[in-house]
């Protein structure tokens, strides 16, 4: 079996976050150097994948690093790169917003990891597909990886999704929540921090939840509302568990979701106590 060498990805621009998402502070220490720590202690060797002007950036500098070869087509530059660097190396791709993280959510990949396979990857708690940012990609998957890229094509989850991939279920659905946003980032240092305790179930644990169904989704679940105790940690978790009771066939996409009122995220963090509402679209709309 090949060596298993991480790569943190840590060579986007944070655009919707406005600040380097790098460089926030969720552990006590800066976001890379809590990932790279997280992923040096499961691999032979570890890196962090940059684009070429973030070499000598202050909070990357001090790393090992993976260059882009062809920055400024997403974190597929970064899997491809490294797959060059080493290409006798397995790489744990981790990215580096990932605050919930955890070293059981790595081992766990590691431990059912297959190197005849493309890759081993987690299904996404939110939709089931390959959550290609935390995932080992094996050296075979360098050829057609570049050939993907070559053909002017971009995501890692389609590529996966087409190759020749291991899927696990996450142990922890919200192990794999990344942070984009400034409100995303207050709400997951509350909870990390264990803001509101009396309020806030610790992931794995049950919350009480009300939710209540208008439209089409007070036909299709035959009542207006209910309380449920769940582990659903966000309203992305909750709607899924929803589609395993209900015949509810619309896609996220299609939905607006509101948390006590207020039209949320679908990767918020859910609190004891809250009220939930997914919202169909208006008829004719």
């Amino acid at each position: 079996m090949s060596a298993l060498f991480g790569l943190i990805l840590a060579g986007g621009a944070s655009t919707r976050m406005k600040r380097d998402k790098a460089a926030l502070t969720y552990h006590g220490k800066s976001q890379l150097q809590w990932t790279y720590e997280l992923v040096s202690d499961v691999c032979a060797a570890t890196f962090v994948s940059v684009r070429p002007d973030q070499r000598d950036e202050t909070t990357r500098a001090a790393f090992p690093q993976v260059v882009d070869r062809q920055p400024g087509i997403g974190p597929i530059a970064g899997i491809s790169a490294a797959l060059a660097q080493h290409p006798k190396a397995a790489w744990l791709i981790v990215a580096c917003d990932l605050p919930f993280l955890t070293r059981e959510t790595l081992e766990q990949l590691i431990a059912h990891r297959d190197p005849n396979r493309i890759a081993t990857a987690y299904r996404s708690a939110h939709d089931s597909l390959p959550e290609p940012l935390c995932a080992i990609w094996e050296p075979a998957a360098r050829e057609p990886l570049q050939a993907y890229v070559d053909a002017g094509k971009q995501c890692p989850r389609k590529f996966l999704i087409n190759a020749n991939t291991l899927l696990l279920d996450l142990p922890q659905a919200s192990a794999l929540d990344n942070i984009n946003t400034t409100d995303e980032f207050d709400a997951a240092s509350k909870t990390l921090h264990g803001a509101s305790p009396e309020r806030t179930a610790p992931a794995g644990e049950s919350r009480s939840l009300r939710v209540q169904y208008f439209a089409l989704f007070r036909e299709q679940a035959g009542r207006s509302e209910e309380t449920l105790d769940t582990p659903a940690a966000t309203p992305g978790d909750l709607y899924r568990e929803l589609q395993s009771r209900y015949p509810f066939k619309l896609t996220r996409e299609q939905l607006k979701v509101a948390i006590n009122d207020e039209f949320s995220g679908w990767d918020a963090r859910l609190k004891n106590g809250d009220t939930i509402v997914f919202i169909p679209p208006v008829a004719g709309g």
